[in-house]
């Protein structure tokens, strides 16, 4: 090998043909290298290599611009980055109608129920004149009992009054008959003294006629006295005659008011007793409320006359109705005090049901926001205002409250902007750039 191939040789010391091969392309014996590559693969590699040398130039030119004002500033100054404030949905404060209620539940109750129980004792149901759910009338007869019993008493006492109607008709006779005899005696008396006087009777004839006028006075006043005992025993049978047809009465059980028999508890055959069970219930007219145990707070700001609106699972729409009771009194063990809720009209309403009423508490025109637009703190409400958009936190009187509204009695005026959902996202003093909603939040 001259000098000059010395200096050609590569620095690695191998040959050309050591990689290659020779001019024919074979590689040298006991070489791993492979055949070269297509053409192809080379110009992919080269694309690639580009690509990749292309997006690097763009980072690092993104890179700069962000670092500029802090490669430009003066050394030791504090460079600040500023962000856009955010953007914040607003809503105004709108004059309206607002009318908030108080939801209450409980069951529903007869206003009125009429316990109709037998006024006599030992006689069985004979009939049964109605059903659960019959409407009645005043007066009308739900059942009537035996009265086989009455009628024998009837008859005896039938015979006891007619016997004391010929006791005093007789008493009379002994009297008119006794009267007689003493008006005799008393004659004979009287002339008997009179020829006594003259000398032309004893001693002896006038004292038996005075002893005759005696008798037959007493005798008199025996008549007299037995026609009082036979009319006493003509009242009592008159007496005893009209306990019996009360007690005939009392075996037709009677509704004592109209209204909606809600029981029956009377049965073919059974014996009846006025201290047992009712044998029946009735509504009076029907009436039917809601009756409710609500919280004191809430018990403290109902008022008889109320309206309201009872929702049952008789049917979707609600049932007219008003406040009709306000209990004095609250449970000194759950704090719980009762109201009641007159239903106007109650058809198909059912006694023990669930109810749900809505009473309206009260109803004027205020400044109205959203409910999301308040925030609760331990020092009272605020709603956070936007002026030239920057917010300012204001402490607010509320009046009036529904699910989504509220009234703002003081500390907003009709048309200010408002942070349409308040909370921790921004504070009094911030920017923002706000946005108006589209569909105000708490629109009713």
């Amino acid at each position: 090998m001259s000098a000059v191939e010395k200096q050609r040789r590569p620095e690695h010391g191998l040959e050309p043909n050591d990689i290659f091969g020779d001019a024919g392309g074979t590689p040298p014996a006991g070489s791993t290298l492979h055949a070269p590559a297509p053409r192809r693969s080379k110009v992919r590699t080269v694309t690639v290599t580009l690509l990749v040398l292309v997006l690097a130039a763009a980072a690092a030119a993104a890179a700069f611009m962000w670092l500029r004002p802090m490669l430009e500033a003066p050394a030791g100054a504090a460079v600040a980055v500023v962000a856009p404030p955010p953007s914040i949905t607003i809503v105004h404060a709108v004059t309206g109608p607002i009318t908030e209620n108080t939801v209450v539940t409980g069951n529903l109750v007869p206003r009125e129920e009429i316990m109709v129980s037998p006024q006599v004792d030992g006689y069985a149901i004979d009939q049964i004149m109605v059903e659960e759910g019959d409407r009645v009338t005043e007066g009308q007869v739900l059942a009537r009992l035996s009265r086989t019993s009455i009628d024998t008493s009837l008859a005896q006492n039938t015979a006891q009054l007619a016997r004391a109607e010929a006791s005093i008709a007789q008493a009379k006779s002994s009297i008119a008959e006794a009267q007689a005899n003493k008006d005799q005696a008393e004659s004979a008396f009287a002339r008997s003294r009179a020829l006594q006087k003259s000398g032309n009777a004893t001693e002896d004839t006038l004292e038996q006629r005075e002893a005759a006028a005696k008798m037959a006075d007493a005798r008199l006043d025996a008549a007299r006295h037995s026609l009082a005992v036979a009319e006493a025993d003509r009242n009592l049978a008159v007496a005893q005659r009209d306990e019996m047809m009360v007690r005939l009465a009392h075996t037709q059980i009677q509704a004592p008011a109209a209204g909606i028999v809600s029981r029956r508890t009377a049965r073919i055959g059974a014996v009846v007793s006025a201290a047992g069970e009712a044998l029946f219930r009735i509504i009076r007219d029907g009436d039917i409320e809601l009756e409710a145990d609500v919280p004191e707070t809430t018990l403290a700001r109902l008022r008889v006359g109320m309206k309201a609106e009872v929702i049952t699972a008789a049917r979707e729409q609600p049932y007219a109705a008003h406040v009709r009771l306000v209990a004095p009194e609250v449970s000194t063990v759950t704090r719980l005090g009762r109201v009641r809720l007159a239903i106007d009209a109650a058809p198909g309403l059912t006694v023990g049901a669930f109810g749900r009423a809505k009473v309206e508490i009260a109803s004027r025109t205020g400044v109205l926001v959203p409910q999301s637009a308040i925030l609760y703190s331990e020092d009272g409400p605020t709603v956070q205002v936007v002026r030239d958009s920057v917010v300012s936190t204001r402490a607010v009187t509320l009046g009036l409250r529904t699910e989504r509204q509220a009234e703002i009695a003081r500390g907003v005026a009709s048309g200010d902007a408002v942070v349409a959902t308040a909370g921790t996202f921004v504070r009094d003093g911030d920017r923002i750039t706000p946005m108006e909603a589209t569909s105000p939040p708490g629109a009713e």
